[in-house]
C-alpha cells in the first residue's frame, strides 16, 4: 500500500496548526528555565470558582460517575433552557438542547449535520482557527469574507450578499469574536438575518464570549429576532470563558428540533454523553449568581485599557480596541515582517509568546491575549517595546 493511500482523502484538506512551532518552542524555552511571558493564552487565567469544584467533588463522592443521556442530563438541559430565555430571549425546549464536549464540539456537530461535499460555509476573516478546518472535515469548502479594521472587523449585510453563491449553506458568526473582539450590534445582525432568511442560509452563532463585553455594549443573539431566523440558527455557547472552565469541556447548543435530533444521533455514535462530573459542575455554574463572571469581565476591561495605552506608544503597531473577549488584534504590516517571523523572533529574542495572525487568515497581524495579570502585561510590553525599537 502506498503511503499516500493509507489515510482518508478528507484529511488532505486539514492543515497542521501554523502556531505549533511557536508554542512548542515556548514550552521548550520555559522548560530550560527561561522567563516566558505568555500572551498566547486562549483561556482566562482565573481559577474555576470553588463552588463549581465542590459540586464536581460531590458528584464523584456520591457516585455520579456513570453514563448520562447522550445529549446531557435533564437537570442541566433545563437550566440551559432557562439561561437562553433569561439572557438571550430564546425559547428552547429541552429536546432542542445538546450538551457536548466543549463549544468546539458543538460547532463541529452542527457543521457535520448541515454540510455536504458540494456546500460552502461562509466565514468572516479574521476567523477562529478551527472554523475552516471543520468545514474541510465535512468535505465542504470554506469561503472567506474579508473585513477591515475600519469596520471593527465585522461583515456588513452588503458584504454577505456579495459572497453568497448557489453553494452557500452556512454562515458562521462569532460575536464577540476571536481574535478581533468584535461585537455585532442588533441592527447589524438584523440586516444579516434578513439576507440569511431570504437566501435560506443557516447561521451557526458562536456566542462563547457572550459574557465578556466592554463599554456597556450588549450582546445580541441573532436567533432571537423572529421565527424565520430562529429556524435557521444554531446557537452555541458554553462555560469555558464565562466561568473559567476550559478544561472541563462543557459546551452546548440550541437548535431547531430536526437539527437537534440529527446532532443527537451523531453524538450517539461518536462521543456519547459529555463528562458526567463536569455536567454536575455546570449545573452549579448555571444555578449561581454571576458574581464571578462580572468580576472577571471587570478585570479584563482594566487589562484591555492598560494594554491599549501601552500599544499607543509603540511605533509600527496599530490596533483596534476590542469590544469583547480578551484579545488585542494588532497590525504589524509596518514592521516589514510576516506574522510567523514576527512571532518566532519575538519569542527567541525577548521570550514573549503570542499568536501569529496567519492562524486567523491575516498574516499582517498578531494576536495578544490579555488573559494574564497586569504585572505580566507590563513585563511583556516592556520587552515588545524595546524589541520593536531595535527593528
Amino acid at each position: 500500500m502506498k503511503i499516500d493511500t493509507r489515510l482518508a482523502e478528507r484529511l488532505k484538506k486539514i492543515h497542521p496548526s501554523s502556531t505549533l512551532a511557536i508554542t512548542s518552542k515556548a514550552k521548550k524555552l520555559k522548560s530550560e528555565g527561561k522567563d516566558i511571558v505568555n500572551f498566547a493564552a486562549g483561556e482566562p487565567d482565573f481559577d474555576t470558582p470553588d463552588f463549581i469544584k465542590e459540586a464536581a467533588i460531590a458528584a464523584i463522592t456520591s457516585g455520579f460517575t456513570k453514563y448520562t443521556p447522550t445529549t446531557g442530563t435533564p437537570e442541566l438541559k433545563k437550566l440551559i433552557c432557562q439561561k437562553f430565555k433569561k439572557d438571550n430571549s430564546l425559547e428552547y425546549a429541552p429536546d432542542q438542547i445538546i450538551v457536548s464536549n466543549g463549544a468546539k464540539h458543538s460547532i463541529y456537530n452542527a457543521l457535520m449535520v448541515l454540510l455536504n461535499r458540494s456546500d460552502e460555509a461562509l466565514i468572516p476573516l479574521p476567523y477562529w482557527v478551527s472554523y475552516p478546518e471543520m468545514a474541510g472535515l465535512c468535505e465542504a469548502s470554506a469561503r472567506f469574507i474579508k473585513t477591515t479594521a475600519a469596520n471593527n472587523f465585522k461583515i456588513s449585510a452588503k458584504d454577505l450578499q456579495k459572497h453568497i453563491t448557489t453553494k452557500t449553506k452556512v454562515l458562521i458568526l462569532n460575536s464577540p469574536s476571536n481574535p478581533a473582539g468584535s461585537v455585532y450590534s442588533r441592527q447589524e445582525l438584523e440586516e444579516i438575518a434578513k439576507i440569511c432568511v431570504d437566501k435560506n442560509i443557516f447561521v451557526i452563532s458562536d456566542e462563547i464570549y457572550e459574557k465578556i463585553t466592554f463599554d456597556g455594549l450588549k450582546h445580541n443573539s441573532i436567533a432571537s429576532f423572529n421565527k424565520d431566523i430562529y429556524n435557521l440558527t444554531i446557537t452555541v455557547n458554553g462555560l469555558s470563558k464565562s466561568h473559567s472552565m476550559t478544561g472541563w469541556r462543557i459546551g452546548y447548543l440550541g437548535a431547531p428540533s430536526d437539527i437537534a435530533n440529527a446532532i443527537s444521533n451523531l453524538q450517539d455514535h461518536s462521543t456519547s454523553n459529555p463528562n458526567s462530573i463536569a455536567q454536575k459542575a455546570a449545573v452549579a455554574a448555571l444555578s449561581a449568581p454571576e458574581d464571578f463572571t462580572h468580576e472577571l469581565c471587570r478585570e479584563f476591561a482594566k487589562r484591555r485599557d492598560y494594554l491599549a495605552a501601552r500599544l499607543k506608544g509603540i511605533k509600527n503597531l496599530n490596533f483596534s480596541l476590542p469590544q469583547g473577549a480578551f484579545y488585542m488584534f494588532c497590525d504589524i504590516s509596518k514592521t516589514g515582517l510576516d506574522s510567523l517571523t514576527f512571532s518566532r523572533r519575538l519569542l527567541e529574542e525577548e521570550y514573549v509568546s503570542l499568536i501569529p495572525g496567519i492562524s486567523f487568515g491575516m498574516d499582517d497581524h498578531i494576536r495578544i491575549s490579555f488573559a494574564t495579570s497586569v504585572e505580566e502585561l507590563q513585563k511583556g510590553m516592556d520587552r515588545i517595546e524595546k524589541w520593536i525599537t531595535k527593528l
